[in-house]
């Protein structure tokens, strides 16, 4: 069972808990509009200083400040006129801005090269901190920075602990991180190259 502050999430006003969620996929789906209506969707009450406040927030600021108008930036349907790590920046920022209890990432990092990965990960442990994060990710570079880690396995929970308690267990998550960083089987002997 899934409990927030002790409910059964059965029992809870789903319309009320929904207002306590921020969700940033994988693929941010923006509307067309500027940047700023695109972070403020979420809030289209939000006064400009406060936008920017949750844009400084993420660290999207800057990349803002270098596009064609800044916050009045014309954002093309879908957001197709921005870079998948550009996206990602301004749904943190919308996620900041509606200020979340829960925020769920759910494989945001997955489409993003190595340094905009780096970027948006910088970004998500600005806001992370605050509130309760969970975090889908098939990346285990994602889930070895997780304070804990549960490991799915056809819709089950297979390994619940923190990184190191995983590797030290040595089930699933092990075999996985061993196979990424391609580290030997445990009593197998180091070869070495010379």
């Amino acid at each position: 069972r899934v409990t927030v502050d002790g409910t059964d999430l059965r029992d809870l006003d789903l319309t009320s808990y929904r207002h306590r969620l921020g969700v940033v996929p994988q693929e941010a789906y923006l509307f067309q509009g500027t940047v700023r209506d695109a972070i403020a969707y979420g809030r289209p009450d939000a006064t400009d200083a406060e936008v920017e406040a949750a844009a400084r927030a993420v660290g999207a600021h800057d990349m803002i400040a270098t596009l064609d108008g800044g916050y009045l930036h014309e954002v093309a349907e879908r957001g197709r006129n921005l870079s998948a790590g550009q996206r990602q920046l301004i749904a943190l920022a919308r996620a900041e801005l509606v200020d979340p209890d829960i925020l769920l990432l759910d494989e945001a990092t997955a489409a993003l090269d190595l340094a905009t990965e780096a970027l948006v990960n910088q970004a998500t442990d600005r806001i992370a901190g605050r509130r309760t994060t969970l975090v889908v990710a098939h990346r285990l570079t994602t889930a070895a920075r997780a304070d804990r880690v549960v490991v799915m396995d056809h819709g089950r929970v297979a390994e619940d602990g923190t990184h190191e308690e995983l590797l030290r267990l040595g089930g699933r998550y092990a075999e996985l991180w061993r196979t990424f960083v391609g580290a030997p089987e445990p009593g197998e002997p180091v070869r070495s190259t010379a």
